[in-house]
């Protein structure tokens, strides 16, 4: 190879690492189809691209307007209406994600209940 000449290979290392704003990236997303763009929309994996730092800003900032949000909805809520879940937190890159928390419901938490009391369940 002749000095200032690019392999295939740089090229698509080059290419493959732009931001997914450049004008490159976006004429390929332009030539996609609707199939095509719905199936990436369905197999979008977010926390597996790169983020900027902004990105990452932008993601705190969206995670705490989400937790006031609900914070407002939950002070504002009839007392006998039940408590809205809480927002999860955007998913960030390289981050797993969060464990789902076992909960009882109200059957089980009723016989445990019974059960602690003395009771038969």
């Amino acid at each position: 190879m002749h000095r200032g000449e690019m392999s295939w290979r740089r090229l698509r290392v080059l290419i493959q690492h732009l931001p997914p704003e450049s004008t490159t990236m976006t004429a390929l997303r332009n030539e996609m189809s609707a199939e095509e763009l719905a199936e990436q929309a369905d197999k979008g994996e977010p926390e597996r691209g790169r983020w900027s730092q902004s990105d990452l800003l932008l993601a705190v900032v969206a995670d705490r307007l989400a937790e006031l949000s609900h914070l407002y909805v939950s002070v504002n809520r009839d007392p006998k209406a039940a408590k809205p879940k809480a927002p999860e937190p955007i998913r960030r890159p390289g981050a797993k994600a969060p464990k789902v928390k076992a909960r009882l419901s109200e059957e089980q938490a009723d016989t445990i209940f019974k059960l602690i009391n003395g009771g038969a369940a």
